[in-house]
């Protein structure tokens, strides 16, 4: 991968402004697999999680911290380009 290539990522303070909503659905390309959607403020899409591989980057995790551990990780991973969809 080229340093043109390479994934940046929202400050923290910038995304948790951008992002109004996460939600867990089911892909539309993969039957029975889920992904995490990320919604702007104007119900926009604006990138998707897949489910697995959050899971696996926040494991072990307790079931009663899930919910925001894996909010906290997809905050820390909203890619610099969001802002504009």
């Amino acid at each position: 991968m080229s340093p043109d290539d390479e994934i940046r990522f929202l400050p923290y303070d910038e995304a948790v402004r951008l992002v109004a909503a996460i939600q867990e659905e089911e892909s539309i390309d993969r039957p029975n697999h889920r992904i995490l959607t990320v919604y702007n403020h104007a119900d926009r899409e604006i990138c998707w999680f897949d489910f697995d591989e959050v899971m696996q980057a926040v494991a072990p995790v307790d079931k009663t911290n899930e919910k925001e551990v894996v909010c906290q990780y997809i905050l820390n991973h909203i890619p610099d380009w969001a802002p504009e969809i």
